[in-house]
């Protein structure tokens, strides 16, 4: 609405950031991923990139 004094477009636009910054930190912060308690090398396979042309 053009009748709303700047200081209201200021007010609404610093809700709307905070709540936005707000609610993305809840979505970021909720789930905690599982470290891995063994490290183990022989899991992983090393596949060799040869490209026949």
């Amino acid at each position: 609405m053009p009748q709303m004094a700047p200081i209201g477009w200021l007010s609404l636009f610093i809700i709307f950031s905070l709540t936005f910054i707000l609610f993305n930190m809840m979505n970021y912060y909720s789930i905690l991923p599982s470290s891995p308690k063994t490290f183990k090398l022989d899991s992983f396979k090393s596949n060799s990139l040869n490209w026949k042309w």
